[in-house]
């Protein structure tokens, strides 16, 4: 596949974690999204959300809002964090292309994947999400909703609970115009119905929540770190040559194996010795994470991570 230098030079600056920064509020301060979207290859655009987390001054777009022009109509990847949001990432690909919005597809259930279904319901597109991911949504919305009015005040206006309008289990492929699409469930990782979107022909992957590199990766309550690892091994097994990851700038899969993967195998290891020895949660708080303390969201994720994997762990 042909790609010109000014995208591939491109790519490979934004490979580099020192690219990103949670000190910028905004980046593109005439519209509600945190940046303007690029083309990453051919066709296939990502508006880059901050590598903070979700405040009044990003609008909540810190995840990455991609889509693929295919010829035959655009499908978008995520719904956005709120009404605006969604509005404002269609109001950029009208800017792009005379091609309508066919397909949105949800990463995952979180907010910022979910919450801006409702706009894209009202122009009449379909919505699509791993059965999961809907049934999180259907019983956590009103609290993500709520957290999201929060912060966002007068920028959630015309937010309202939408779920996706087509859900399924495994893997759906979308055949459409110039790209095969297979929207793929690997198995447990960061949240209940994560997906990845392959394009095998194009060799790149839209990993969600999969895959991250330029800020620590959050673990949940309902963050299944072992089962993380070995869904890792399905996402690795595609070989892909560009990741636009859920969160940070498109970069490989060198860099995402190495926050993400080695972060998990690093912290779990620590957590594994640290139970060995009879250690307590109160210890398990001040684990050694120095090697991944440049990465974004540091302090507000590492000792909230150790604490949740030593309870997993406990268990294990």
């Amino acid at each position: 596949m042909r790609l010109h230098v000014a995208a591939l030079t491109l790519l490979l600056v934004m490979a580099s974690p020192g690219f990103a920064s949670e000190q910028i509020p905004d980046q593109y301060p005439q519209s509600v999204l945190y940046s303007k979207p690029v083309e990453v290859i051919p066709h296939i655009w990502s508006a880059i959300g901050a590598t903070a987390p979700p405040t009044y001054e990003n609008a909540g777009h810190n995840n990455n809002l991609s889509f693929i022009i295919t010829g035959e109509g655009v499908v978008v990847v995520n719904g956005g964090a709120s009404y605006l949001l969604a509005k404002s990432l269609h109001d950029e690909i009208r800017l792009i292309t005379k091609e309508p919005v066919t397909l949105v597809i949800n990463e995952n259930g979180q907010g910022h994947a979910m919450l801006g279904n409702a706009y894209w319901a009202e122009q009449g597109v379909p919505i699509l999400a791993h059965v999961d991911a809907a049934e999180e949504f259907d019983d956590r919305g009103p609290q993500i909703l709520a957290r999201m009015e929060t912060y966002n005040r007068d920028k959630a206006a015309g937010t309202v609970l939408k779920g996706p309008s087509e859900t399924f289990d495994e893997e759906r492929v979308v055949q459409m115009g110039r790209f095969r699409i297979e929207v793929k469930n690997l198995g447990p990782a960061h949240s209940p119905g994560d997906i990845v979107v392959w394009l095998p022909e194009q060799s790149l992957v839209i990993s969600g929540d999969m895959a991250f590199h330029e800020r620590l990766l959050p673990i949940f309550d309902d963050t299944d770190t072992a089962g993380w690892l070995e869904s890792w091994e399905v996402f690795e097994a595609l070989k892909a040559t560009y990741v636009i990851p859920g969160h940070g700038h498109p970069t490989n899969m060198d860099q995402v194996r190495r926050y993400t993967k080695d972060y998990l195998v690093y912290l779990r290891g620590l957590i594994g010795k640290l139970l060995e020895e009879g250690g307590t949660l109160e210890e398990a708080y001040y684990v050694d994470q120095s090697p991944y303390a440049h990465l974004d969201t540091f302090e507000q994720l590492a000792t909230r991570n150790a604490g949740r994997v030593f309870e997993q762990m406990e268990f294990e």
